[in-house]
């Protein structure tokens, strides 16, 4: 049985967490993967990393613009096993929260919510002032699972992308996938 995943990377820094996921979930033959991508986002991708935008859009099954509210992923009948919006902006966050639907990332996070599927939320902002954190709270109490990207270090972690994939794997284990990222505590 295929699962389906929805991968939103919105515009904040650390766009790499969300294109290791879609990695990841690429060589999973068992996930399928939606990807929105925000506009924010691509800048991003050119900033921050050395990949492509079309090579990142190519790492998903399927990929939607993030203004297309008419997408699949919009609606409730479009059957997933959850989302997660790895970066997670402030804006986004907000969004979300607020139901602002005025983008396909934060409607198809309103569907999760709504049709009560898991929704994982990493926001990626620091430092954090009250209303940021008010935010964070409202999504916890709707139902998301906030899983900001904070390294762990009981794996030891020797080089950058150890400390992105013990963030992903948390996000995988969320969702009951299986993998290998990091070694788990003993």
């Amino acid at each position: 049985m295929t699962s389906r995943l929805i991968v939103a990377i919105s515009g904040a820094s650390g766009v790499i967490y969300g294109i290791r996921m879609l990695e990841v979930l690429s060589s999973i033959k068992s996930v399928e993967s939606h990807l929105i991508l925000t506009q924010s986002a691509e800048i991003n991708i050119k900033l921050e990393t050395s990949y492509s935008v079309k090579d990142v859009k190519k790492m998903a099954d399927e990929v939607y613009r993030p203004d297309d509210l008419a997408a699949p992923v919009s609606s409730g009948s479009f059957q997933i096993d959850g989302m997660v919006v790895i970066p997670c902006s402030i804006k986004s966050l907000s969004g979300i929260v607020n139901s602002y639907n005025d983008t396909l990332l934060t409607r198809a996070a309103d569907v999760t919510l709504k049709e009560q599927r898991k929704l994982v939320i990493c926001p990626r902002e620091t430092p954090l002032h009250k209303g940021h954190v008010e935010l964070m709270l409202k999504a916890v109490e709707y139902g998301a699972v906030l899983l900001p990207p904070f390294p762990a270090f009981y794996h030891k972690p020797q080089k950058i992308q150890d400390i992105i994939d013990q963030t992903v794997g948390k996000i995988l284990d969320q969702f009951s996938i299986q993998h290998a990222l990091f070694d788990r505590w003993k």
